[in-house]
């Protein structure tokens, strides 16, 4: 069974392609077959194209953009011609899927993509209007390049967060905004899922028998408190702008800023989204930067603004852990995962220095050694620490396979 994965963004299109066994999936994440990202950021009016096969021949490529749907059509030609071959053509292709960052409370699980589902896909862009609109391209391009006769899957971000409590999920506003659909539905929903599965896979334990914390850790970054295979509390609310501080995104603020903003300062509300979403985080204290790489070397030189930022990002993190520890009533496992928390030792030990009172104790020479899928906690530490390279598109795979096999 070869299954398509489309992750698209609003100025980025990655995808890959695996073949599966029909009845089967193996215990670890397979290489793909082929791999393949645009990058429309490279330049104005310039596509920059990768591709990547399983056995490491590698195309970059960067030219002319004349459309979206234009470039996704090159992408995908590179699977069944030029030196990438990976199929001999697209008939080959069984299984679409798609990351959807929004499901609203409509969609709690995986579903077939039908009309009546983009619809709703379109609907809920006025919930995420970075995201589902680049979602919704990527299901059309693949109706337009490959025709109608190929199912698609869409797999939602928030589907993973749809069990949350009344609680948790409901804001200490009116309680009329329930009905308007105002509410916390949580994001990056398919890598906690993944991390959480695959966390309990590294530790030979049943995972509703764990309480874990997965730490996604990237440009956007939240959390989940995850008991008995379920998120039960997360850091993302209503939008992904809730919560941590980000890349470029403040997280959680104090509403009255934003009134007193609008009051005072001649702010609309186009320039408020802009700075919260796009000038505050990482980028917005260090003045410099929302890649924490960039920051990390500005502090070795001395810079005290991006010190700042740094300690900012732990402390803010360590607060919101703890709120998770209250949701969950005691840890097993405490989970980095994302760009951040794959790639920077400086950020889990100093995370978890704010924890050694629940007795997780981090073996140093483990975190410092940029492990993937280890354990990287001392032999007697009561924390398991885990690091682990969040695999989405896999997760998608995985999503679209169980749905074959029910059909």
């Amino acid at each position: 069974m070869k299954i398509l994965v489309l992750n698209a963004g609003s100025s980025s299109q990655k995808s890959c392609l695996y073949d599966l066994k029909e009845n089967t999936l193996p215990a670890d994440p397979p290489e793909p077959l082929w791999e393949a990202q645009i990058d429309w950021t490279h330049q104005d009016g310039c596509a920059k194209l990768k591709v990547k096969t399983f056995q490491d021949q590698v195309l970059q490529e960067t030219c002319p953009s004349d459309s979206k749907l234009a470039d996704t059509l090159k992408m995908l030609q590179t699977l069944w011609s030029g030196t990438t071959q990976a199929i001999e053509n697209s008939q080959e292709i069984d299984i679409v899927g798609h990351r959807v960052v929004h499901g609203g409370e409509i969609y709690r699980e995986s579903t077939w993509i039908t009309a009546e589902v983009k619809t709703a896909i379109a609907n809920l862009a006025a919930f995420a209007p970075v995201h589902n609109p680049a979602n919704l391209e990527g299901i059309e391009a693949i109706e337009n390049i490959l025709g109608n006769n190929i199912p698609q899957v869409a797999v939602f971000d928030t589907a993973f967060h749809a069990h949350l409590p009344p609680a948790v999920y409901t804001y200490p506003g009116p309680y009329e905004w329930l009905s308007q659909g105002i509410r916390r539905y949580g994001f990056h929903g398919i890598s906690h899922q993944y991390c959480a599965q695959r966390a309990a896979q590294l530790l030979d334990r049943d995972l509703n028998a764990l309480k874990l914390i997965t730490c996604h850790l990237g440009n956007g970054c939240s959390l989940a408190a995850i008991r008995d295979g379920r998120s039960i509390d997360t850091t993302m609310g209503f939008t992904p702008l809730e919560g941590l501080m980000m890349g470029s995104r403040s997280g959680s603020v104090d509403p009255g800023i934003l009134i007193h903003l609008l009051r005072h300062s001649d702010y609309t509300a186009d320039q408020l989204d802009r700075v919260l979403n796009h000038r505050s985080g990482l980028l917005g204290i260090s003045g410099l930067s929302n890649d924490l790489r960039q920051i990390m070397v500005a502090m070795e030189q001395g810079n005290d603004r991006a010190k700042l930022a740094f300690d900012m990002f732990v402390h803010r993190l360590r607060a919101q852990i703890g709120a998770m520890l209250s949701s969950l009533g005691g840890l097993d496992g405490l989970v980095f995962t994302a760009g951040i928390g794959e790639n920077s030792a400086a950020v889990r030990a100093a995370t978890c220095e704010g924890f050694e009172f629940l007795g997780l104790s981090l073996d140093l020479s483990q975190n410092n050694a940029l492990p993937i899928d280890r354990d990287i906690a001392h032999l007697d530490s009561k924390v398991r620490v885990l690091v682990i390279h969040t695999q989405e598109d896999w997760a998608i795979a995985q999503e679209c396979h169980k749905m074959a096999s029910r059909s």
